[in-house]
């Protein structure tokens, strides 16, 4: 196809209606990855990570990731620092240097609280992390209700032999329990995650994984769910990366309604107004991560 006619068959499905185009980019928009240079290594070495937020898997072509909360913790739990980050445009760029042997878990974990509640007859909003909550939030306000949030987005790299001081459960949100270790992964055989909330088993859960590099020969998405253990099986069918995510919600969540982010007294860039209470209380959590199959 030549490149006049790439740009016409793009434009398109604009032309009909313009959610024609949106539609099926929106089913994986915003994912957010952080990718290494490599998973497996020998050695003291450096390893170079890409961490953004992209339409596609994974060609930075939205928005950079920021680093401000990304982490390194080494083999033996200790949390080292990133190095050498930088942002630009479409992404983010760090490096990590595997001083120790073991696995690296490099990545995020963040926790927030959006609130309302009732003070001198006014509804009052707040936004922002657990301890700041605590602070700013009255004890025993009238009307409060809270949606709690709990993310996280990881990858792991492993220098020499695999070990698992990284993977011990912390007991919030959502987290990986390997049966299968991640740096163990090879295409083509069987492998079983299992995924933990707040230090239980997640049963019931919609596990997400989707190949890398769809832009030249997309895939569906794999879709499985865990067992009442928390456990999941899947096999990766080729070798590289692969995007895995998985997310509970529960109760009340932030809409574009009134009181929701974007809407009206949400105080998120909505229309200006009077701050409007939550629906109800809510939980969400999340867990995002990049593995990479091996070649057989």
């Amino acid at each position: 196809m030549t490149f006049k006619k790439r740009l016409l068959a793009v434009a398109a499905p604009l032309l009909i209606g313009g959610m024609a185009l949106a539609l099926p980019m929106s089913a994986s928009a915003h994912r957010g990855w952080i990718v290494p240079s490599a998973t497996v290594l020998s050695g003291d070495v450096w390893v170079t990570f890409d961490a953004a937020i992209s339409n596609e898997l994974f060609y930075p072509d939205h928005n950079p990731m920021r680093l401000d909360g990304v982490s390194a913790w080494a083999p033996d739990g200790a949390v080292d620092k990133i190095q050498n980050g930088s942002t630009g445009k479409y992404r983010s760029t760090f490096d990590v240097a595997l001083t120790k042997p073991g696995t690296w878990k490099i990545g995020s974990a963040s926790q927030s609280v959006m609130a309302s509640y009732t003070e001198n007859g006014e509804v009052k909003r707040f936004r922002g992390s657990p301890e700041d909550f605590a602070k700013q939030v009255p004890a025993g306000a009238a009307d409060l209700k809270t949606i709690k949030s709990f993310n996280r987005n990881e990858v792991y790299v492993t220098r020499d032999k695999p070990t698992t001081e990284v993977f011990k459960p912390t007991g919030k949100g959502l987290e990986l329990s390997p049966i299968t270790h991640p740096n163990d992964l090879v295409a083509g055989e069987a492998a079983s995650f299992k995924f933990l909330l707040d230090g239980k088993p997640a049963a019931d859960l919609e596990v997400t994984i989707a190949e890398g590099g769809s832009r030249y020969s997309p895939r569906p998405d794999l879709k499985v769910k865990t067992g009442a253990d928390g456990v999941v099986k899947f096999t990766l069918p080729e070798a590289g990366m692969y995007w895995i995510n998985a997310t509970v919600r529960t109760g009340a969540m932030p809409g574009r309604g009134p009181g929701g982010p974007g809407g009206p007294g949400g105080g998120m860039g909505g229309q200006q107004g009077p701050a409007q209470p939550l629906a109800g209380d809510g939980y969400s959590a999340s867990y995002t991560a990049v593995i990479e199959a091996q070649r057989p």
